[in-house]
């Protein structure tokens, strides 16, 4: 995963140590040593999630209102 994601909002795809798969939208603090260090945005906690466990990953899909 790019460093240029640092402070920006993504969305992934991870699957934990038990297999257990989820989507989540994450704030990147910092990506380092095969580890990302994030705000999870679904609990607002903070978290570590293993590199190598991101199945997907993506830039958060954004609406746009076209003025009528």
């Amino acid at each position: 995963m790019p460093v240029k994601y640092v402070g920006k909002i993504i969305e992934i795809m991870y699957m934990d140590q038990s297999g257990k798969i989820t989507q989540r939208r994450i704030e990147v603090n910092s990506i380092r040593n095969g580890l990302i260090r994030a705000i999870c945005l679904m609990t607002g906690s903070p978290r570590t999630f293993r590199i190598d466990n991101i199945l997907a990953w993506q830039a958060p899909r954004t609406a746009v209102r076209e003025a009528v």
